[in-house]
C-alpha cells in the first residue's frame, strides 16, 4: 500500500511522514484528511492537474477523506508561484464560475460524492484585521524569502507586493482550519505546503505531511503544462483533439507521459520503455499512449475512433480527403464578402489571439485551399467550399 502511494511522488516531507500518518490513522481508527487546494484561475483542468488528482484517488480508494479547498479568497489575491511577477487577481464572479467548472471536471478522476469541497473565503473573509496581523506574526520575512521566486525577484530588484508575501501564510492557514494530515500539490507548491506544517505546529497541532508530485511538461516539451502557455491537453478535450495533441508531444516526453499521464500497469510501463529503448518507432508508442489517455477520460470506443480519425486526417497527405468542420457562410456578418486572413482565422479559432494567428500565418502555419498564406492582411473571399487549415490539426470548410 505504501509503495503504491509513494509511486511517482517527487517529494515527501518528512521522508517517513507518510508511513507515520498511516500508522497513526490505523491506531486511532480514523480516516486521514488529504488536502488539495487550488485557485480557480482558469476554468479548465488538464493532464498536469490529473497527476495530483490520480494520487488523491489512490487515497480515496483506501477510504481516506479527500478535502478540496477552493481558493475563493486567495484567488482574489493572486499567487505568483513560478512567476517573475504578481498574478492578476480575479473577480468574485470569475472565481465562482471557474470553481463550479473545476468541480464538475474533478469527477473525471475522483469520486466527487465522497469528496469534501470547501471554500477558504468561509474562514478567511471572517478574519478581523487584528487576527490577520496575529497570523502574520507567526512567520518571519526571512522565512518567506526562502521561497525561490521571492528570492529571485528580490535579487533582481523586481518588485514584490506585500499581498504576495501574505499568500503562502493564508494557504498554510487553510491546513489549520481543515485539520489536514497530508497536503498534496505539485513541486512548485512545496514552499506553500510547508507553510501549512509550520502554522499547524504554532497552533499546537500535529504537522501535516507534504506530498509533491512532478510537474508534467506541456506539448512544447519545455515548460510545465499550463493553460497560459497554451501547451495543455485538457480533461474536457474531445477525443480526436486529445489524441492528436498527445501525438504531437516531442519524443523526449514519451517516458514522462508513460509515467505520469497514462494508467498502464507497472509491467506495461516497463515494457513500453524497453520497446522505445530497443528502437521501436516512437510514433507507435505515442499511439498507444494517446489511446490510453483518451480511454481514461472518454472510453475505449472513443479511443479507437480517435486513432482511425488521426490516421485518416494526419497520416493521409491528400488535402482533399481531410475531414473539415463546416462553418455556415450565414454565420458571418451579411455585409462581409471578404475578410483579412488574420480576422477570418481568429474568428474560426477563438482560442487563439490575433497576435498568435498572425505569427502562425507568417510562419506558414495556415493554408487556404491547399495554399500557404503568408500575409496576415491578405483579403480572403468568403466563398462556399473554401477550405482552411489552421496549424496541424484544425480544418474548416465554408458551407
Amino acid at each position: 500500500m505504501i509503495s503504491t502511494l509513494q509511486e511517482n511522488t517527487a517529494i515527501i516531507l518528512p521522508e517517513n511522514g507518510l508511513e507515520q500518518k498511516l500508522k497513526q490513522a490505523e491506531k486511532e481508527n480514523r480516516k486521514l484528511i488529504i488536502k488539495l487546494g487550488f485557485d480557480p484561475t482558469a476554468p479548465d483542468l488538464h493532464l498536469g492537474h490529473a497527476v495530483v488528482l490520480k494520487k488523491l484517488k489512490q487515497f480515496q480508494d483506501l477510504g481516506h477523506q479527500i478535502v478540496i479547498v477552493v481558493g475563493s479568497f486567495t484567488a482574489r489575491i493572486g499567487d505568483p508561484t513560478g512567476k517573475n511577477k504578481a498574478r492578476k487577481p480575479l473577480s468574485a464572479e470569475d472565481v465562482e464560475h471557474n470553481a463550479q467548472t473545476y468541480i464538475h471536471q474533478l469527477s473525471k478522476i475522483i469520486d466527487v460524492e465522497k469528496t469534501k469541497i470547501v471554500f477558504n473565503s468561509d474562514w478567511l473573509d471572517a478574519l478581523s484585521f487584528p487576527e490577520v496581523i496575529q497570523l502574520m506574526s507567526k512567520v518571519t520575512v526571512a522565512q518567506l524569502m526562502h521561497r525561490n521566486d521571492f528570492n529571485k525577484r528580490f535579487t533582481e530588484n523586481t518588485p514584490i507586493a506585500m499581498h504576495e508575501l501574505v499568500y503562502p501564510i493564508l494557504q498554510g492557514f487553510d491546513s489549520v482550519k481543515i485539520e489536514c494530515d497530508i497536503e498534496m500539490g505539485g513541486t512548485d507548491q512545496l514552499f506553500n505546503c510547508t507553510m501549512g506544517r509550520q502554522l499547524q505546529e504554532v497552533h499546537q497541532m500535529s504537522a501535516q505531511v507534504v506530498m509533491c508530485m512532478p510537474l508534467l511538461k506541456g506539448l512544447d516539451g519545455k515548460e510545465k503544462m499550463s493553460k497560459s502557455l497554451n501547451n495543455i491537453i485538457g480533461l474536457t478535450d474531445e477525443p480526436n483533439e486529445m489524441f492528436g495533441k498527445t501525438m504531437s508531444i516531442p519524443d523526449s516526453l514519451i517516458d514522462e507521459f508513460i509515467d505520469l499521464a497514462s494508467d498502464f500497469s507497472a509491467g506495461e510501463k516497463i515494457d513500453l520503455k524497453l520497446k522505445l529503448g530497443n528502437g521501436e518507432n516512437p510514433m507507435d508508442i505515442k499511439k498507444m499512449i494517446a489511446k490510453n489517455i483518451v480511454s481514461q477520460y472518454h472510453d475505449h470506443s472513443a479511443a479507437e475512433s480517435a486513432e482511425v480519425f488521426f490516421g485518416n486526417q494526419f497520416q493521409n497527405k491528400n488535402f482533399e480527403e481531410k475531414i473539415y468542420e463546416p462553418v455556415p457562410l450565414a454565420s458571418f456578418p451579411p455585409q462581409e464578402n471578404t475578410m483579412k486572413a488574420v480576422e477570418l482565422c481568429s474568428l474560426l479559432q477563438s482560442g487563439l489571439s490575433k497576435s498568435a494567428v498572425r505569427r502562425l500565418i507568417q510562419n506558414g502555419g495556415i493554408q487556404i485551399n491547399n495554399i500557404k498564406i503568408m500575409d496576415p492582411d491578405l483579403e480572403i473571399k468568403l466563398l462556399k467550399a473554401t477550405k482552411i487549415k489552421i496549424g496541424k490539426r484544425i480544418f474548416f470548410e465554408l458551407v
